[in-house]
């Protein structure tokens, strides 16, 4: 088994899907807040809100 995706984000809110169109999962969207970081309960997917988006408070202009 492969280890876990890492996907560094701006954003403090993310959309998972799983990837690959039809071999995916339902959309499911994941809070990186307080932590900075989320794994999808689906796919494991690991989430990390980057040092840019943390100072610019998620990238929603918070």
């Amino acid at each position: 088994m492969q280890p876990a995706e890492t996907i560094y984000i701006d954003e403090d809110t993310v959309g998972c899907d799983g990837g690959g169109g039809a071999l995916g999962h339902p959309l499911v969207y994941l809070t990186l807040a307080p932590l900075g970081h989320v794994d999808c309960p689906y796919c494991g997917r690991h989430y990390v809100q980057t040092e840019a988006g943390k100072a610019a408070g998620g990238g929603h202009g918070h």
